[in-house]
């Protein structure tokens, strides 16, 4: 069992310099990592790259109700797909391995009740008797008062002889921090500079729930001392959080981390980006044939950049060239239809046979099988340049594979056309004498085909793509032959001009 005596870190030095950097992505196993979770995590794994440090994933399941078994392993499989491997943290939902282990925060609350006790003994925390009723009444009176809503302090100075009597009432109490009620707190920030917050405005924040259980502002604090944690790098909606936990570190004697807070992300209409501006978790992205690298790149410019703007980076360049001072303050903008042209472009740049190989799931959904076709790399290489996700290659391909399905273009716009029916029969019988059936000489043979019958390219092109592939438009035509090979052309060819009776 941890215990504080036990614990690796309970000893060490407050104040103590700091020189291996250490980050941490902590998330809240309340639900599925999310775009903006994903890049904080990215961030931290760059910045620890970069530097070569060590990049902690710890599990901040402190929310007792919500946080599920299900979403930590949710959330670890997102960031192992993501490839962003930690190099302390969770192994699965009850496992972890590292130095400062435990990783989850259920498992560290002896830790927590230590420090609790500290600052309840040198008269910096309180027991607060107010109810959720009780709360909720002061909150309205903030807002007919107009001003902002915040705890009034009503227990910070409550007697003994009173904190006897609600006890003996019953009365449950949560444990809250002193806040200082004069002067300001500074957070320095490595992206925004100095941010300075009114202590007059804050308010005297729980750190121990009715339950027993720590709050996140407190827990946090403790953690990222005793895992000597070098710099805290997440979002924005934190900033707000961190005057309070500045005040933890100073109440207890030690140093903060340095600080970052990261823009803001919205959608493309402007909006804080939510579920309905598209994928509601980062599995999805890879359910619709997004690749990890290609996700990692678009992430790592939501609110970075560098000096000459580059787009495109291998994992060694981004490695090499991030820093928070390429981070911007402004919000970033996720765009869907930019994430989509990267996943192309990398895409692209991707052996056929690793291609196929990261497509074959989608493919093998497709119920598409290569037994009586052309091989699956020949198939997938005609249309390389097109491909924008991995669920394109499926629609792409099938038709190498599966029976004929003609779309109300190739059946009405190219095939019932007056002499179609003639072109396709003795097309038919032209081609079935080609040997050997390649694209070049195809080409050469079916030019022939037309103009020793006077025909345009496009009379007899257009009825050969429609009748051997159902569509109008396709990969190159004549090398889409040759992957199809003699037998199923002109069976197809055959087929379609007996349709047509």
């Amino acid at each position: 069992m941890l215990t504080p005596e036990n614990n690796s870190l309970s000893a060490a030095a407050p104040g103590a310099l700091r020189q291996v950097i250490r980050t941490r992505f902590a998330p809240s196993p309340t639900g599925f990592l999310h775009i903006g979770g994903a890049r904080t995590a990215l961030f931290n794994w760059l910045f620890v790259r970069h530097h070569k440090g060590r990049f902690i994933l710890r599990i901040e399941d402190t929310d007792e109700v919500r946080s599920t078994g299900d979403s930590v392993n949710a959330i670890l499989d997102s960031i192992r797909w993501l490839d962003l491997s930690w190099d302390e943290g969770p192994l699965d939902d009850k496992r972890d391995s590292g130095s400062y282990a435990p990783y989850y925060q259920m498992q560290r609350l002896e830790l927590y009740q230590k420090y609790m006790a500290q600052l309840v003994k040198e008269g910096l925390a309180y027991s607060c008797y107010c109810s959720k009723e009780d709360l909720d009444a002061m909150r309205r009176l903030a807002q007919l008062e107009k001003r902002p809503p915040r705890y009034d302090g009503r227990c910070r100075e409550l007697t003994q002889s009173r904190r006897k009597e609600l006890e003996a009432a019953g009365k449950k109490a949560s444990l809250r921090f002193k806040m200082p009620e004069e002067g300001t707190t500074v957070v320095p920030d490595l992206i925004r500079g100095n941010v300075s917050f009114e202590n007059k405005l804050q308010q005297d924040f729980v750190i121990r729930k009715t339950t027993g259980g720590p709050t996140y502002n407190f827990a946090c604090v403790i953690d990222d001392h005793l895992m000597e944690i070098s710099h805290v790098i997440r979002g924005d909606e934190h900033l707000s959080n961190t005057p309070s936990q500045i005040q933890i570190y100073k109440a207890l004697g030690w140093e903060p981390p340095k600080f970052a807070h990261l823009s803001m992300i919205l959608g493309p209409d402007g909006a804080k980006l939510s579920k309905r501006h598209g994928a509601t978790s980062v599995l999805e992205y890879k359910q619709q044939g997004f690749l990890p690298a290609a996700l990692r790149n678009y992430l790592a410019l939501l609110g970075w950049s560098t000096t000459d703007s580059q787009q495109l980076f291998t994992e060694a360049e981004l490695f090499e060239r991030f820093d928070l001072a390429g981070c911007q303050k402004s919000p970033a903008t996720f765009d869907p239809v930019k994430l989509s042209w990267m996943n192309g472009e990398y895409i692209r740049k991707m052996p056929i046979a690793r291609l196929v190989k990261e497509a074959e799931p989608f493919i093998k959904a497709a119920g598409i099988a290569s037994n009586g076709g052309p091989s699956l790399e020949k198939a997938v290489s005609l249309e390389h340049e097109k491909y924008k996700q991995l669920t394109e290659v499926p629609r792409l391909i099938d038709f190498f594979y599966k029976p004929v399905e003609f779309t109300p273009q190739a059946m009405d716009q190219v095939l019932r056309q007056s002499g179609v029916k003639r072109i396709l029969v003795e097309l038919a019988e032209d081609l079935n004498q080609v040997s050997p059936f390649t694209h070049d000489i195809l080409e050469e043979r079916v030019r022939k085909f037309c103009a020793n019958r006077g025909l345009k390219t496009g009379q007899v092109f257009h009825p050969l793509r429609a009748a051997s592939t159902g569509r109008t438009e396709g990969p190159t035509l004549f090398l889409m032959l040759e992957i199809m090979g003699r037998d199923m052309v002109i069976s197809r060819l055959k087929s379609a001009a007996a349709l047509l009776n």
